[in-house]
């Protein structure tokens, strides 16, 4: 057996209580795909997008929606070690990547006030723009379980607010585009354990500012989004359902507990239903 189907035979089978099921079930529990949907599937050239591109490839061939798929690869201004990584790796796994260049690095390098909330809004027009341009409804990105409880905690600690990174979004700048992240329930650790298990070697961080070693410890850099992935290690020493615990608190709101919420922009108030005296 070839390699590369070796690789997505685990998904089903090795794998398939840890990523396959949960994958399954993000996608139908959010209604992430429609009949008929061209989806664009965002590959960086890490392990999240490329999971993504063959899990959506299994479920392309044995679901009971039809949905067209592209795999598409922007390169930012990657050096040329990362970027023959990408294109070797999607060889290797039979993704047929479209890649389009872009100056996203260049800029983002010129700015000193948040150049990653930068970098990451551009990255998404670009590729919005190009998916539309092939036809695409729909974008879906790698984003897994431990990035959605990281962020869940950032906005806690550093915006004062409690919110989410929703499995899909409707695009307020490209109109009839959609934003999925079918990865949503997949925990990180099991990407981690299907690429060791096949042997695989994806990008890390290829971002300028942590090309360096030193700057870019796990691959995600010197963020606060590093230290949410550090603490939540932390605790679960004493909890190992912490995870979890963070993630379920975003499905599990009780409104008659909290003093004040906003709902597109408006803002309620418990104060509003309250009994007069």
């Amino acid at each position: 057996m070839d390699k590369y189907k070796e690789a997505e035979r685990s998904i089903i089978t090795t794998y398939r209580k840890t990523i396959w099921r949960p994958f399954v079930k993000a996608v139908a529990e959010y209604d992430l795909i429609d009949e008929n949907d061209k989806i664009a599937v965002c590959i960086s050239g890490g392990k999240d997008s490329m999971l993504l591109a063959k899990c959506l490839e299994e479920l392309q061939k044995h679901g009971n929606k039809r949905f067209d798929l592209v795999y598409l690869c922007m390169n930012p201004g990657y050096n040329k070690e990362n970027y023959e990584l990408i294109v070797e790796n999607a060889k290797f796994l039979n993704i047929p990547i479209t890649i389009f260049d872009s100056d996203i690095f260049e800029i983002v390098t010129k700015v000193d006030n948040n150049p990653c909330y930068l970098c990451a809004r551009m990255r998404r027009g670009f590729l919005y723009s190009k998916a539309k341009s092939l036809g695409c409804n729909k974008i879906a990105l790698g984003h897994h379980f431990d990035d959605v409880v990281e962020t869940i905690l950032m906005g806690i600690f550093y915006n004062g607010q409690v919110q989410s990174m929703m499995p899909k979004l409707i695009s307020a700048n490209f109109e009839n585009m959609e934003l999925i992240r079918p990865l949503y329930k997949v925990k990180e650790k099991d990407i981690i354990n299907w690429q060791n298990h096949n042997n695989l070697r994806f990008l890390r961080c290829a971002c300028r500012f942590t090309e360096d070693i030193e700057k870019c410890k796990d691959g995600v850099g010197d963020s606060k989004r590093q230290e949410m992935k550090i603490l939540v290690k932390k605790l679960k020493e004493d909890n190992p359902r912490v995870g979890d615990n963070i993630f379920n608190c975003v499905q599990n709101i009780n409104l008659n507990t909290c003093i004040a919420w906003k709902k597109d922009g408006v803002k309620s108030h418990f104060l509003q239903d309250y009994p007069k005296k």
